[in-house]
């Protein structure tokens, strides 16, 4: 049942979904993103970090595009950090831990506001394809939806599997579902499938851990930005020699 038409249609409601829905809907493009759960835009599942010396360059890349991820960690990170100042300037880099929640919340305010941009709450299982191009995708309630061109971030989602110690199950986060259709898409169209491995790292309860043998590490005040767009706080320079950061 053909419901509706998009000019675009963006599978996946993490970094990558977001930043193409919203680049698509800003440029004019009528845009329908697919989650399987509408709250979890912008869930930061395995570390709630931005940044760091590649991923750092990217979020700078993705800001100069217009993009909103530094927007969004200059909003609600919790700490920030200026990494490698001991070393040259070419590895120096901005990190920030995220107040999870608030990054998500932040996320899906925006996606909900953003015009030109629909967010449904559905899990896409096919791309139909008629000579040679994208003409719709099917979810698994049924319906069709007419689009002109598909992206897809579906992550690891994309029929996932969870391992922990020797025990293993299909999920895309942990205790969610993962999305089995589109793998069956891919290998009717010839495309070769491979497992891409992450790591999550063990979590652990602070209740357990004693404090007072650890080294406080604080963030850097004023903190430094990811976006070019955040009220600026200063400038960084390093005093040669001596190890230590300066801000003016």
């Amino acid at each position: 049942m053909l419901v509706d038409e998009f000019d675009v249609a963006v599978i996946g409601g993490g970094h990558a979904g977001i930043e193409a829905a919203l680049a698509s809907a800003r440029m004019g493009a009528k845009t329908v993103m697919f989650v399987l759960n509408a709250d979890n835009i912008g869930q930061m599942s395995c570390n709630p970090a931005i940044g760091g010396v590649a991923k750092g360059i990217v979020v700078r890349e993705i800001d100069a595009l217009g993009g909103e991820m530094g927007k969004a960690i200059d909003h609600t990170g919790i700490q920030f950090k200026m990494l490698n100042t001991r070393k040259g300037k070419a590895v120096w880099s901005p990190r920030a831990q995220a107040d999870k929640r608030a990054y998500r919340e932040y996320m899906k305010k925006v996606c909900e506001t953003q015009e030109n941009l629909h967010i449904k709450q559905d899990e896409v299982v096919d791309i139909i394809v008629k000579d040679g191009r994208v003409v719709a995708v099917k979810t698994r309630l049924g319906l069709e939806y007419k689009v002109k061109a598909v992206v897809v971030t579906t992550g690891t989602f994309l029929n996932g599997l969870i391992y922990i110690g020797d025990k293993t199950f299909p999920a895309g986060r942990a205790w969610e579902p993962n999305s089995t259709g589109l793998s069956e898409f891919y290998k009717r169209h010839g495309f070769p499938l491979m497992r891409f491995k992450t790591g999550t790292p063990a979590r652990l309860d602070k209740r357990t851990i004693d404090f007072s043998n650890l080294e406080i590490a604080p963030g850097d005040d004023p903190p430094p930005k990811f976006s070019f767009w955040t009220e600026p706080v200063g400038t960084y320079w390093f005093e040669k020699g001596k190890n230590r950061l300066f801000v003016g």
